[in-house]
């Protein structure tokens, strides 16, 4: 009985020592982050495309807050995305060569998919079913519009469509600045 006790004792012992030690290393080497890079990274979209050129939204983050990259990389961000960073970092934003067509989605053309797979192996998502010489499709919920899956079809059957409007996703368009009515001033009162 004796043994069994001394056996958990000094696995105890052994397990209080190594925690301490391990804790104490990780406060004296934690690497210190920039907090700009943080708010940064939680602006964008997550979707992990690479069509910014970086490997994943962290490095993009990374790379505008040293101020070595340009802040209208990010394409499923689109322009809300770059007036946000706009004003985050206080650089002007040129959107004139930004075209903002809302989110999107691929949608693959039944008739002429012939099955090659190569949209599967490019899709960092899983948002495409199908197996090698069948019909492909998409899975639309998963689907972040990338559009590394049109880019390596070789029947082009995949495009990019809008999501459908739904009673989920619709919303009361904003009235244009110009084209604003002039209201009648009301009558001063007697």
């Amino acid at each position: 009985m004796t043994g069994i006790l001394i056996a958990i004792g000094s696995l105890t012992l052994i397990g209080l020592t190594l925690g301490t030690v391990l804790g104490a290393a990780a406060r004296k080497f934690a690497v210190k982050e920039d907090p700009l890079e943080e708010e940064l990274k939680a602006m964008m979209p997550g979707s992990q495309c690479g069509q910014c050129g970086f490997a994943g939204c962290a490095q993009y983050s990374a790379a505008l807050a040293k101020g070595e990259a340009p802040i209208t990389l990010c394409a499923p961000g689109g322009k809300a995305l770059v007036e946000a960073l706009s004003q985050k970092l206080g650089v002007a934003a040129d959107l004139s060569g930004l075209d903002d067509k809302g989110p999107e989605h691929a949608y693959i053309k039944e008739e002429l998919c012939i099955g090659c797979t190569r949209c599967i192996r490019e899709c960092s998502t899983d948002a495409i079913l199908g197996a090698n010489k069948l019909m492909h499709t998409i899975i639309v919920d998963a689907c972040h519009g990338c559009t590394k899956c049109v880019k390596v079809c070789p029947t082009d059957a995949i495009i990019m469509v809008p999501y459908p409007v739904t009673v989920v996703n619709w919303h009361w368009p904003k009235p244009e600045a110009g084209n604003a009515q002039a209201r009648p001033e009301p009558a001063p009162a007697h």
